[in-house]
């Protein structure tokens, strides 16, 4: 990512909480590789978009990780997401949906769930598909 990107907030308040919600999204991501439930890579996304306006220090030991960078930097270079990652995101979402959806009885819930799961569904697939290297 070019460095100018990185602007860090002048208020301390801001950057301690940015910090605290990347670290608690890097937590949420970790937790997510080893839980189909939770979604990694938007996780991952999110800290480093808190640590882009917090630490310079954090985001570049994020996004330059062996485990955890190669997850979003090719999404943050615009590089897009591979086909592999985008079937299994849609899949499993639409399957904890559809659980969800089976074990809640409010009518109201459920819809919800299911434009939230049909809006992310669009937007992962509007996303430019990255070739295999």
């Amino acid at each position: 990512m070019p460095e100018q990107d990185i602007r860090v907030s002048r208020r301390p308040w801001v950057r301690y909480s940015l910090l605290a919600l990347g670290w608690l999204s890097i937590a949420l991501g970790v937790i997510g590789i080893f839980l189909p439930i939770l979604p990694t890579t938007p996780f991952l996304l999110l800290a480093a978009a808190c640590f882009m306006r917090s630490s310079r220090r954090f985001y570049n030991w994020l996004v330059n990780h062996p485990r955890l960078g190669p997850l979003i930097k090719d999404y943050l270079e615009g590089e897009g997401i591979p086909l592999q990652g985008k079937i299994y995101a849609i899949t499993s979402m639409w399957i904890s949906i559809g659980i969800s959806c089976w074990l809640i009885p409010y009518f109201w819930a459920r819809l919800l769930m299911v434009i939230c799961s049909l809006c992310v569904s669009i937007y992962i697939l509007k996303q430019k598909t990255r070739s295999q290297p």
